[in-house]
């Protein structure tokens, strides 16, 4: 049985971020401080915590001719919650990739898209029709 997983990252404004994830992404908010805010991500626990920004320089590596954000999180959706999720947030965030098909007609085809946090958190989230092509080679 697969496991959630647990994923902190730093965030300079708490209560913009605490928006975001709860208003943009829809993400149910958990247990909370002054400092650190919990939610469920897709089944899984993720907190954001306060940190002064310290303004550090975006790094991408491109992948299928585009500017790949990194470092990166997100989530592995299925197919049909991708393009749904995907259609929710459009006129909320400014895509830094937007939806498209990732590989197409190759090993590991994937719907995939990228945007950042309000506090320069990249996401990816992504999706198989065919989830036994998430460690194809």
């Amino acid at each position: 049985m697969l496991r959630p997983f647990h994923l902190a990252v730093p965030v300079d404004n708490l209560e913009e971020a605490r928006i975001f994830y709860r208003d943009v992404l829809l993400l149910k908010e958990g247990r909370s401080s002054d400092h650190w805010v919990d939610f469920d991500f897709f089944g899984h626990q993720f907190v954001i915590h306060y940190k002064e920004s310290n303004h550090n320089n975006t790094h991408t590596n491109e992948v299928d001719g585009k500017a790949v954000p990194v470092p990166h999180f997100g989530v592995v959706l299925e197919w049909d919650a991708f393009h749904a999720f995907a259609k929710a947030i459009s006129p909320k965030v400014t895509f830094v990739i937007e939806p498209y098909i990732r590989f197409e007609g190759q090993v590991g085809e994937q719907a995939t898209m990228f945007f950042y946090d309000p506090c320069g958190n990249a996401l990816e989230f992504k999706s198989f029709k065919d989830d036994s092509q998430l460690f194809a080679t």
